[in-house]
């Protein structure tokens, strides 16, 4: 298969120069997992009109059948319906896919794309362990492809913020702190039961150990188990690790330092409800700090992140200090910041746009410039590393050290070991570098 797409791709290209040269044609983009997040990429191309939906793609019928109809409803003319990616990316018409499966999915289904000549969009976190971050940066640089990560704070009003930051608003920033407080009530536990009609499982499974059917290993709650998830810090915290970073203007920590556990609930999750990670940097001799806390209930709000919210016990944004004053960067929606400048921390710059990180892709998509986009799939691995050696650290129980030229943690074999999975043939990502 990998043989057959790696020949596919000239063709391909030859169709993106051909769109880049003639701007009246439309995109051509097939949405893969389309039950909730994946619904919203389809909402967002379906907002285009140079865009043409021709494809939707999920494992459960029950969902599929059911979207299809809705963007008929739209005025959209019905997209092809699959349940399996490998045999959606047959088809050479398709210019360019958005992925939105569980998190285990990420990686193969992008490098699959790639080999097919497809350009990606790919949710968050982009792999579901650090082996896979290597990788689905090798595979868009070797195949030629745009791939856009989906970090949606790119193409908001963040990237003013971060401007900001780096031109020296709040002065030497040394310090960020990333919130990522949401109230998450208990999943229980859930019982074996045969696979629902219309689900093919096996395809679910993909990459993952085979396990026996609950329904806490699937919609939306597969996020808390190893096998599929990488926690809440994974799922809303890699947009706030991710803003915390790039303001920074830092890449791969140095040692890394996290705490927590599952508390209050008796119930299946297996990855901590709440999580205290710090991060530490040094790149030229200049070091910085990263501290990044998940709590999973009833909090309060800080720096401002949340109060504009009535009744609102959510508090998701990251936090910057720096010798003239600090910066916040917040909602759910990724799209407002603020400054306070001084010891009497007066009012300073401020903003709020969400903006559209899948119409910064269709851009890039028709320039065929990778520096167009928002969201390089480059950054976005990087700060989904972050991600994994925090949840190592806590899984060892010990702080780690990281070396990205090795790319391991020297001298600790047990959380190194953690950094690939075995994978069920035939979903096995390749080792590309």
């Amino acid at each position: 298969m990998n043989r057959r797409y790696f020949f596919m791709a000239p063709l391909v290209a030859v169709a993106g120069r051909r769109l880049a040269a003639a701007p009246s044609d439309k995109v051509r983009v097939a949405c893969v997992g389309v039950r909730s997040q994946g619904w919203v990429h389809v909402r967002k191309y379906a907002q285009r009109q140079d865009v043409d939906l021709v494809a939707l793609c999920d494992v459960d019928d029950n969902i599929l059948n059911g979207r299809l109809g809705e963007v008929e409803k739209m005025g959209r003319k019905r997209p092809q319906a699959y349940n399996d990616i490998r045999k959606l990316l047959e088809d050479k018409s398709i210019d360019a896919i958005s992925i939105a499966t569980p998190n285990h999915h990420h990686t193969l289904q992008t490098i699959w794309g790639c080999q097919a000549g497809k350009d990606v969009y790919v949710e968050k976190p982009c792999s579901h362990d650090m082996f896979e971050a290597r990788q689905i940066m090798a595979a868009a640089k070797k195949y030629g492809r745009l791939v856009q990560h989906g970090t949606n704070s790119r193409s908001s009003i963040a990237r003013e913020a971060v401007n900001h930051l780096h031109t020296g608003l709040i002065g030497d920033v040394y310090m960020a702190r990333g919130l990522c407080f949401k109230r998450r009530d208990t999943i229980g536990h859930a019982p074996v039961e045969p696979v629902p009609a219309g689900v093919h499982y096996d395809l679910w499974q993909g990459p993952a150990p085979q396990h026996a059917f609950t329904r806490n290993r699937f919609h939306y709650n597969w996020h808390w188990f190893w096998d599929y998830g990488n926690g809440d810090l994974g799922n809303q915290g890699i947009h706030q690790l991710d803003v915390a970073r790039w303001g920074l203007g830092v890449k791969y920590p140095t040692r890394i330092t996290a705490a927590g556990g599952h508390f209050m609930f008796d119930d299946d999750q297996e990855t901590p409800n709440t999580l205290n990670a710090t991060f530490e940097f040094n790149e030229g001799g200049h070091k910085k700090l990263l501290v990044f806390e998940v709590r999973h209930w009833i909090s309060n709000h800080e720096a401002g992140i949340g109060e504009d919210e009535p009744g609102s016990t959510n508090t998701v944004g990251a936090v910057f200090y720096g010798s003239k004053g600090y910066l916040s960067v917040w909602d759910e929606d990724h799209g407002r910041y603020e400054s306070h400048l001084g010891k009497e921390r007066t009012p300073g710059p401020s903003g709020r746009d969400q903006g559209d990180n899948w119409s910064n892709f269709i851009d890039a998509v028709r320039s065929r410039k990778q520096s167009d986009l928002n969201a390089p799939i480059e950054e976005g691995a990087i700060s989904t590393t972050l991600v994994h050696l925090a949840n190592i650290s806590y899984r060892v129980n010990r702080s780690v050290t990281f070396d990205p030229q090795t790319w391991t943690c020297p001298g600790d074999k047990e959380a190194t070991a953690l950094f690939r999975r075995q994978y069920r043939a035939p979903f096995i990502v390749p080792e590309l570098v």
